[in-house]
């Protein structure tokens, strides 16, 4: 009898975050400040951050404890299942073991939550009352103002223009968790005016909309902190409850992964299902294939410099070493708003520099076809970032089916697209369009990165 669901009794929920950074291979260049360029202290980040959240951005502790008040939150929705894709395999004609671990069940739809709750919960605990932040797509907006609600925190969301034009429904959402939305950039903030100044029709970006979120919090001489849906260590660090649950979890049908895949636009859902391995495979001696899949519009990993930038347009946060399209790079309104970012997680860019794992960029039509062929066969419609990692996760079984090897691969499910269907409807219609960045878009973006020498 087939095992679709690969449960975990609720006793078993890790009650630790996996810290990656004592694994790291080699050693990471450390984040510099905006102003001196001189690496980061602590207190650099006292403006925008609680303390309990910037211990973690510097921990090298190898695992750290998950509070009791986010563990009670977590139990509403963790462990999550881990699925079996025997339709998907069959309709593929492969041999190969594909397993998907599904956060789309969580209340949010999405990963997003693990962190959310966890940096409303420490901004809770030093008396803040009040978070600001940004979203691409919607997700992250509405995972924070749900986690923000649980924890009587008024939440500020700039999302994205093109995204809050194109998902009306996803702003509905975040307001009926009680999230207050603004489309980015807007006109209630420094940089937001400059950019529409600049560009009174922009579309917007993950950076325009983080500035606005980080100035918000600046300025608010400390009754407003900032919430970060990616890239910072500590936000990767919440999403490791995700691959610690999946160890668990295939241990109890004897599988492990041969390759594990996450679509990467800042990384942390990428982090999530492939740090907890990759620290597992170091200390066992074993080998996986770790795969980061984005945009071909927006191509950070494959074809970014790997250098010193700011996270946002405006050049307010902190510099960090990743690969980055350039600060001020203004991706094509794709329907992944969630991967529409020009740089990503220092951790992953180190990991794909040590080439402990590799990047692969498709397009939006092969994404979609297999995010339809995913929802025919498995009943799930999965969010638009989703379908990248479903994109390579196809094409690793379709290798398995040329060379008749049987691998088990593994992918992060990291959200369901429920919310997305203009994005299906385009696809469906044969609207849907493939953007491939010419050299000279990106030879522009790299001229302004900024020149850094530590």
């Amino acid at each position: 009898m087939r095992q679709y669901n690969i449960e975990l009794e609720p006793h078993r929920l890790p009650d630790h975050w996996y810290n990656i950074a004592p694994d790291m291979p080699g050693s990471m260049d450390p984040p510099l400040h905006p102003g001196t360029m001189q690496p980061l202290n602590p207190d650099d980040l006292a403006a925008i951050f609680p303390m309990g959240l910037i211990q973690q951005e510097m921990s090298t502790e190898p695992q750290i404890a998950i509070p009791g008040e986010v563990m009670d939150i977590y139990r509403l929705y963790r462990p999550t299942p881990l699925r079996r894709a025997y339709r998907l395999e069959e309709a593929l004609e492969t041999p190969a073991h594909i397993y998907y671990k599904n956060e789309s069940v969580a209340p949010s739809g999405s990963h997003k939550i693990n962190t959310a709750i966890a940096q409303a919960y420490y901004n809770k605990a030093e008396g803040i009352s009040s978070m600001s932040t940004e979203t691409g797509a919607g997700q992250w907006g509405t995972a924070l103002s749900i986690a923000c609600q649980m924890f009587g925190i008024a939440c500020q969301v700039y999302m994205v223009r093109v995204s809050y034009d194109q998902k009306p429904y996803r702003r509905a959402l975040i307001q009926t968790y009680g999230g207050n939305i603004m489309p980015s950039p807007s006109d209630t903030t420094d940089s937001g005016r400059a950019f529409l100044k600049d560009d009174p029709n922009t579309t917007g970006s993950l950076g325009m909309a983080i500035s606005e979120a980080v100035e918000v919090a600046a300025k608010s001489e400390g009754a407003t902190k900032y919430g970060l849906g990616s890239v910072l260590n500590h936000v990767l660090l919440h999403q490791t409850v995700i691959g610690e649950e999946a160890l668990l979890q295939m241990a109890k049908v004897d599988e492990y992964p041969d390759v594990v895949i996450g679509c990467c636009g800042g990384g942390s859902n990428l982090a999530g299902i492939a740090f907890p391995y990759y620290g597992d495979a170091k200390r066992n001696g074993r080998s996986i294939e770790f795969i980061a899949v984005e945009p071909t519009s927006c191509p950070t990993l494959t074809r970014g410099h790997y250098a010193y930038d700011f996270g946002d347009t405006a050049k307010i946060t902190p510099l960090l070493k990743q690969y980055t399209l350039g600060h001020n790079f203004m991706p094509p309104g794709i329907h992944a708003g969630g991967l529409r970012y020009h740089g990503v997680a220092s951790q992953v860019a180190h990991l794909v520099r040590e080439k402990a794992f590799k990047a692969v960029a498709v397009p939006q039509n092969p994404v979609f076809e297999a995010c339809v062929l995913f929802a025919r066969t498995e009943g799930i419609v999965p969010a638009p970032e989703t379908g990248h990692a479903i994109r390579a996760a196809v094409d690793e079984a379709l290798k398995c089916r040329d060379s008749g090897e049987a691998k088990t691969i593994l992918f992060n499910l990291s959200g369901h697209g429920h919310f997305d269907m203009s994005a299906y409807e385009a696809y469906l219609s044969g609207k849907l369009t493939d953007i491939e960045l010419d050299d000279a878009v990106l030879d522009a973006a790299e001229a302004m990165i900024p020149q850094v020498s530590v």
